[in-house]
């Protein structure tokens, strides 16, 4: 089957955003990057842009909540750096803002002890108390927790 070509001889617009998103949901704005690296005008790319939209292809919100809750299931870090991911994916600022409301505080706490925790069982070895605290104390500050959240989760996470 012959793919479609465009006046300059690429493949659709279509189909390479296609290929692009296969391996990996994207957000709007990465694909149009990727669109924008081709021989693509811009009414085709913002037609390429809808047509995914529409067939639910691309959806900023949905990428974003998936981030976030894949990321927290699997590596967790604090909102502050799951914004800074979100960003450099060109997630829209009012989507992530809106997707991070949504962890609480509670829910970051929870985080950072089993990160905590995580990191104390590494460390166990370590007979200095103070010394262990200030290297599971660096790799919360790594993941982007706060000062007040980093000494809750490391004060749970020795009592528990």
């Amino acid at each position: 089957m012959a793919r479609k070509q465009n006046a300059a001889g690429c493949a659709s617009a279509y189909d390479t955003a296609l290929r692009f998103l296969t391996p990996k949901a994207r957000t709007v704005r990465e694909v149009e990057l990727k669109l924008d690296e081709g021989c693509y005008s811009e009414g085709e790319i913002m037609q390429t842009i809808e047509r995914l939209t529409d067939a639910k292809l691309l959806d900023d919100e949905r990428y974003a909540r998936d981030f976030v809750e894949t990321r927290l299931n699997t590596k967790p870090v604090s909102r502050y750096r799951l914004s800074e991911q979100l960003r450099g994916h060109h997630v829209p600022e009012d989507i992530i803002e809106s997707v991070l409301a949504e962890v609480d505080e509670d829910t970051e706490l929870k985080n950072a002890v089993q990160v905590a925790s995580k990191y104390l069982r590494q460390f166990e070895k370590i007979s200095d108390e103070d010394e262990k605290n200030k290297r599971v104390y660096a790799r919360l500050q790594t993941r982007g927790y706060s000062h007040d959240t980093i000494l809750n989760a490391i004060r749970e996470a020795n009592n528990g």
